[in-house]
């Protein structure tokens, strides 16, 4: 039997190509159709035309409306969802002072399920289907965050964070108990639910030689899992990387020597890198989460993007959370344009631009470009209504908007939670 098809009817908006590469990516609708069946894109086009071709689905009239592919948080720490806003400290201090003491706070399992339950929650409030997280130092933690997730729906990618020095105590583990503990999650979490493992040291500096041996070992006998960490996000760690490690030229090289550069690898941050670097980053596909409500929260700088652009390495977008203003990809996307718009020889960017790197850019960066992060047909219908309160200021913008890219270009700088009203993955929709 086939599957039932339903419609969806909106002003839609998609870039299934590269705005940084086609002056073409954006495709508009402002009566469009979304077809869905059987959790999948059917179609995207005119209402006029696709109800035409489908005159007996069942049709959801979201006139006033405007949808979006899912949104996509290429770096995000789940442990950090309560201790954001932590104002006037850099990075190694502000983890001194906020994240690590709460990060300890996730050994109590009831805590971090509670935790858990919020973070997953306020994802899918802002929008965001998909995300790739830092999970917990702690292996029950890490597991109520899967768990959660499965719970809501979302699409995840995260793993037990790996620390083996500099932490306070509480936070390490021997390579060994590293190890089993993410064979352990592996076996219960990865491919299932939306859910991927992440191999996750936290970042060069807390990590021995032996650690990120055991991140090497777990990428080699785990096909299909993913890599995250941090890189080049402040001068004063850059530096305490390069003092631990004598033997390497730059901060990528410690983990290029791991072999854990690749296509299945993000690299948060980057703000500060060598020619050098963005050639490697470049010639093994890995991918950077640029996150820019972050890096200017605890003053480590400017997101670099036109030399990224130039030598040919992939970005997307992350919150960071506790280091960042919250939750909203889209404010990420915004404040992405104002600082590129501020620094000399910032890259110019459209609302095109913006939306691409809000989905499909993080789509590319997780390894699913080939199953969300747009609407194209065969796609998971992965997707966020937005429909503002109705006498607020985006709705009279919205109303006014001349073209397609006004309203998009408003939508951008204005919405929020307040503005989600419906949020779907594969087709189901979430409890916000």
């Amino acid at each position: 039997m086939t599957p039932p098809i339903e419609l969806i009817r909106a002003a839609i908006f998609h870039t299934p190509r590269n705005p940084f590469a086609t002056d073409h990516a954006l495709e508009a609708f402002a009566d469009g159709c979304l077809a869905i069946s059987a959790e999948r894109v059917v179609q995207l086009g005119d209402y006029a035309a696709v109800r035409a071709q489908h005159p007996d689905a069942q049709v959801h009239d979201w006139r006033g409306s405007i949808v979006l592919p899912g949104l996509i948080d290429a770096h995000t720490h789940f442990p950090q969802t309560r201790i954001i806003g932590g104002l006037g400290l850099r990075l190694l201090d502000w983890l001194r002072s906020y994240a690590l003491p709460e990060e300890l706070r996730m050994g109590d399992v009831d805590y971090a399920r509670a935790v858990a339950q919020q973070f997953t929650r306020e994802l899918a409030r802002h929008g965001t289907t998909t995300a790739l997280v830092f999970g917990a130092h702690f292996e029950s933690a890490t597991q109520a965050l899967f768990e959660a997730a499965a719970a809501r729906g979302i699409r995840i990618a995260t793993g037990l964070v790996f620390s083996d020095r500099e932490l306070p105590a509480g936070l390490l583990r021997k390579p060994e108990d590293a190890y089993h503990a993410a064979n352990r999650l592996i076996a219960q979490f990865h491919g299932r639910n939306h859910a991927r493992y992440a191999v996750t040291p936290r970042f060069a500096l807390s990590t021995s030689e032996e650690m990120l041996e055991v991140c090497a070992t777990l990428m080699r006998e785990h096909p299909g899992v993913l890599f995250q960490t941090h890189v080049n996000e402040n001068f004063e760690e850059i530096a305490a990387v390069r003092r631990a490690f004598r033997w390497a030229d730059t901060y990528t090289a410690v983990y290029d020597r791991f072999s854990l550069l690749g296509p299945q690898s993000t690299f948060a941050h980057n703000v500060h890198p060598t020619a050098a670097e963005l050639s490697r980053l470049a010639a093994t596909d890995s991918s950077v989460a640029h996150c820019p409500c972050s890096n200017a929260m605890l003053g480590s700088g400017m997101f670099p993007m036109r030399r990224h652009l130039t030598a040919g390495v992939k970005f997307a977008l992350g919150t960071d959370v506790g280091a960042g203003i919250g939750f909203g990809v889209l404010k990420e996307a915004l404040h992405s344009y104002l600082t590129q718009q501020s620094m000399p020889g910032g890259a110019a960017l459209s609302p095109a631009h913006l939306l691409y790197l809000a989905t499909r850019a993080g789509a590319l960066a997780l390894g699913l470009g080939d199953e969300c992060g747009d609407f194209s047909s065969g796609k998971s219908a992965d997707l966020v209504r937005f429909q503002p309160p109705q006498d607020a200021p985006l709705a009279h913008a919205l109303a006014r908007a001349e073209s397609p890219e006004r309203m998009l270009a408003a939508l951008i700088t204005q919405a929020g939670p307040e503005s989600v009203r419906e949020v779907r993955v594969a087709g189901r929709a979430l409890s916000l």
